[in-house]
């Protein structure tokens, strides 16, 4: 039995240097421990020895096969390794190769005028103010002089998710939150979406705006119309003519609209402008008095004003856009235009 199994061990190692993969191995495995395997049999040979023989040759049998499992556990991770390291090269990168190139992005148009805007406004001297889109009917309207009843509500198109909680429909709720916290001088800017129901070529539900505030002592509509003329000048050119016809909001008094003259006819009128010679860009006035009141400002010591502009507006006046839905249809065709 001895020499049987010293035999067995042999041939084994001198084929297992012959396996070249995992499926050779598995044979050569099946071969010697298989069911039918030479290790396998010598087992089922013993059942004819004698039985004081049995145990000393069962100790032999079972030392020859954790041989052959021990030399076939070294070879198939060595095979494992050799297979990795293969992977490895086949799938290596010359690293000297120069690269595909990646497409260069950029700004969406309405992000380049807003950052243009808040800058101008910065070197004025404005802060900026955020504040919720969620808002309560309260700072979105009653704090505005806008009571439940008054028809300038129509004029908003809400979307309302409860009876007093809204999607604002401008950034004029940050003011009154901004006056509620701080006292005068009050000098800032408040960027952020709004939102309205209403959808065509020059509006979408979701839009952008930057209202401002500016409130002290002794603050006039000239001072107003300083700094509005400033900005147009500083954002659409120097040369361009501005102008403010009497209009109404209910959280100013008195209040007006600001146009600028007509880039695409330089004021001859045209299919633009409606032949006017004029664009409109925002709306501002003096904060009425009843503003102040319900942030606690005394009316009589403090003024002072406030405007607002949306900046898809101002981004097809500056750009010549004549439907403002293209700015949210992600169409890269367009947008590669302002990189």
């Amino acid at each position: 039995m001895k020499k049987k199994l010293d035999k067995a061990k042999k041939e084994f190692a001198k084929e297992l240097e012959k396996v070249e993969n995992e499926a050779s191995l598995q044979q050569l495995k099946s071969r010697y421990l298989g069911k039918k395997g030479d290790i396998t049999e010598m087992f089922k040979s013993m059942r004819s020895l004698p039985d004081e023989e049995k145990k000393e040759a069962g100790k032999l049998v079972n030392e020859a096969k954790g041989f052959i499992e021990s030399l076939l556990d070294n070879k198939l991770e060595e095979l494992k390794k050799l297979k990795r390291e293969k992977k490895l090269y086949d799938s290596q990168v010359d690293i000297t190769l120069p690269s595909r190139g990646l497409e260069v992005g950029g700004k969406h148009p309405v992000t380049i005028v807003m950052d243009q805007i808040i800058q101008i406004f910065e070197r004025m001297g404005f802060a900026i103010a955020f504040g919720p889109e969620i808002e309560l009917d309260y700072y979105n309207f009653e704090a505005l002089n806008i009571p439940k009843d008054h028809p300038a509500r129509d004029m908003q198109d809400t979307f309302y998710i409860s009876e007093d909680v809204v999607l604002r429909t401008h950034t004029s709720p940050v003011q009154i939150r901004v006056m509620q916290e701080k006292k005068p001088p009050v000098k800032i800017i408040a960027p952020g979406k709004v939102y309205r129901c209403d959808s065509d070529v020059s509006h979408t539900p979701m839009f952008h705006q930057i209202e401002g505030l500016l409130v002290d002592e002794d603050i006039s509509f000239g001072n107003l119309k300083s700094v509005i003329t400033q900005f147009v000048h500083l954002f659409f050119g120097k040369d361009t003519n501005v102008r403010f016809r009497p209009s109404f909001f209910p959280f100013t008094e008195p209040s007006a609209e600001v146009d600028i003259e007509c880039s695409m006819c330089n004021g001859r009128g045209c299919r633009v402008c409606k032949d006017t010679g004029w664009l409109e860009i925002m709306g501002c006035g003096m904060v009425d008095p009843e503003v102040f009141r319900s942030v606690n400002y005394d009316p009589e010591t403090y003024s002072g004003f406030a405007f607002g502009m949306g900046i898809e507006r101002i981004a097809m006046l500056k750009y010549g856009i004549n439907d403002i839905r293209l700015f949210f249809e992600n169409d890269v065709r367009f947008l590669s235009q302002f990189i």
